[in-house]
């Protein structure tokens, strides 16, 4: 067996490990040392790299993030313009107000954290109390008929919400002492349309009202001219950047935290033809008036003869424009354009305009008149039964005679009456610059029957509005020439600079000659002689010369669809003074009572008032001469 070797130490058996040298041990704590310093370092470098990143290069990113968290663009409402009649008189203005509101759980996290600082200040609910109590000192116990009254504004202060209005339509003087006093209470911007003349004339101007719930929340026209001309008196808004509660558009109260602010454009004002003092004694009268016939309801127009301009309409059915809510439809319809009629004889002045004009016949020539007709398959009787008697051509209409009417007609020709027709402006609207209104119906030539000529030139088969009736009388009272009749007179702008709206372009009816001719003949319909009196006697005005014609048309008896023998249209169109005309005037009565005499079968008394007043309103000159008297009837 061989012996160990010579000269060599044993060897170490492989399994068994040693310790590692101490040199080795200190050279892997430097390295994890470097490795955990430069992992540092390279932390530090990449936060301070992200730091500029969000406040250097995206900075602008990130604040206007924070900002649409906390701000919300806000409109400022432009300020609504006015309107006035033709002399500056307010009928519609808006005044600025307030409404005060608050934000109970900000209002009350608020006070917690004051309180943890200053256990001093006193309890929440005595805080809310004052409030209270301060808010009806204020205001008083109402405004605007809405509460503010200390226990109303504490039930609404400690309710559990996030947002509470607590009273509208705030002076904004009172508004501001209590939000200077207590920074938990807001205050928002209104406005306050005003209507100081109440119900006159409110079928025309209309109504508006604040729509806070609209974005943007602004006056916004409901009825009326506050409607059509929405866009002119609203004006453009302004725009503002406010402080707002997380999630919502809730104005946090306290100091003004505008940042941005772009002017609001206030909307114009408009100028109307109206004359205030016109309006309401016409709208007086004609209110009275319908109530005494039993009309159903009745209408008034007043035109200025030469221009066309309407300085008056009145309806005796309107309304209150800060109470629409509560009124009946009829009662918000401007009647005297929204509501059509058969205008009766009034229209016959078509007839006897086309007739002089054509040379067809004078006005002293003389008719030979049965008391019937027959057209086509119908026969038309005149009002009352009399035997064939001689008329003069002036007397057809001075009485009224459908025969006479008729006849003559038939020489003028179914063409050309068709022609003027249009040109006195039946069948369209007459720009007038009213909502609401009706264009009337006129049957188009080319449908006209056999029997429908026996009917339009006695004023049935037909329809007009009252401003349309009254418009046919503006062009004979205008030595020929219709003017569409306009309410709408001027525009001033906020500075006050006023630019009065184009005149419309007029339409010779008929020539000058003519039109002078008519005038002179219907003022035969308001003479009063023994045998040779007109329908419309009580129209006359002693001093004046007048011209007119009266009109009563069958209505349509629903139940057998034919004309009945007890309802009627009654009208009246006149001319004051005939002799050098100012005015015009248009009255219609819609079903009167014909049992109450002469105020229920004639409008004649009714212009006889409304042209007693225009002679001392307007200081108009008597005529230089009284009406002749004219025979009627041989």
């Amino acid at each position: 067996m061989p012996g160990p070797s010579r000269g060599r130490p044993p060897r170490r058996p492989l399994s068994v490990r040693g310790a590692e040298p101490a040199r080795r041990r200190g050279a892997n704590n430097r390295v994890r040392v470097v490795v955990g310093r430069v992992l540092l370092v390279a932390a530090l470098v990449a936060a301070g790299l992200k730091l500029v990143q969000v406040q250097v290069v995206e900075a602008e990113e990130w604040s206007a993030l924070a900002e649409k968290q906390r701000a919300t663009p806000i409109d400022i409402p432009a300020a609504r313009g006015s309107i006035t009649d033709r002399n500056g008189n307010q009928l519609a203005f808006s005044v600025e107000a307030r409404a005060l509101y608050a934000v109970p759980k900000l209002m009350r996290e608020r006070w917690d954290i004051a309180a943890e600082s200053n256990p001093d200040i006193g309890s929440f609910d005595d805080h809310v109390k004052a409030i209270a109590a301060f808010i009806e000192q204020t205001l008083g116990p109402e405004v605007a008929g809405q509460k503010t009254d200390q226990r109303t504004m504490l039930d609404m202060l400690s309710r559990d919400t996030t947002y509470v209005e607590l009273v509208d339509n705030v002076d904004p003087a009172k508004a501001e002492v209590i939000t200077d006093k207590y920074s938990d209470i807001g205050s928002e911007y209104r406005a306050v349309r005003v209507y100081p003349n109440g119900r006159l004339a409110a079928n025309i101007v209309g109504a508006a009202n604040w729509r806070k719930n609209e974005q943007p929340p602004a006056t916004h026209g409901l009825l009326g001219l506050e409607t059509s001309q929405d866009n002119l008196l609203a004006g453009r808004n302004g725009r503002r950047i406010v402080d707002t509660m997380q999630g919502g558009n809730v104005v946090i109260p306290g100091p003004d935290r505008s940042r941005e602010l772009a002017a609001a454009t206030p909307g114009k004002s408009l100028e109307l033809t109206l004359d205030l003092d016109t309006q309401h004694a016409v709208q007086r009268m004609i209110t009275d008036y319908t109530a005494r016939s039993g009309a159903r309801n009745g209408s008034a127009v007043v035109l200025d003869s030469r221009t066309g301009e309407i300085l008056a309409m009145a309806n005796d059915k309107t309304f209150d424009p800060t109470d629409f809510g509560s009124a009946t439809e009829q009662e918000l319809r401007n009647t005297a354009v929204a509501s059509v009629f058969e205008p009766g004889s009034v229209n016959k002045v078509i007839t006897a305009a086309a007739a002089i004009e054509d040379g067809v016949y004078q006005p002293d020539s003389v008719l030979h008149v049965p008391d019937r007709i027959r057209i086509a398959d119908r026969v038309i009787n005149d009002a009352s039964p009399h035997p064939p008697q001689d008329m003069t051509f002036t007397g057809v209409f001075a009485k009224s005679s459908n025969v006479g009417t008729l006849m003559t007609a038939q020489e003028v020709g179914q063409d050309r009456f068709a022609k003027l027709l249009e040109e006195f402006g039946l069948g369209q609207r007459t720009g007038s610059g009213l909502p609401g209104e009706e264009a009337g119906y006129v049957p188009p030539r080319n449908q006209w029957s056999g029997s429908t000529f026996g009917n339009l030139p006695i004023g049935q088969g037909l329809s007009m509005n009252l401003l349309q009736m009254t418009g046919m009388y503006q062009a004979i009272a205008n030595d020929g020439l219709r003017i569409p009749p306009r309410v709408i007179r001027a525009e001033v702008d906020a500075n006050g600079a006023r630019k009065e709206l184009d005149r419309p372009q007029g339409v010779q009816v008929v020539s000058p000659q003519t039109a002078k001719t008519v005038r002179e003949m219907f003022r035969a319909v308001t003479q009063s002689a023994p045998g040779q009196t007109g329908t419309g006697a009580a129209a006359a005005l002693p001093g004046y010369q007048v011209t007119g014609k009266t009109g009563t048309a069958q209505q349509v008896d629903e139940k057998c669809k034919c004309y009945s023998m007890s309802q009627y249209w009654i009208t009246f169109a006149g001319i004051f003074p005939a002799d050098n005309p100012r005015f015009v005037v248009g009255l219609m009565l819609d079903a009167p009572d014909q049992g109450k005499g002469l105020v229920g079968q004639s409008a004649a008394p009714l212009f006889h008032d409304i042209a007693s007043y225009l002679a001392q309103r307007y200081q108009v000159p008597m005529s230089a001469e009284p009406s002749p008297v004219v025979e009627l009837v041989r």
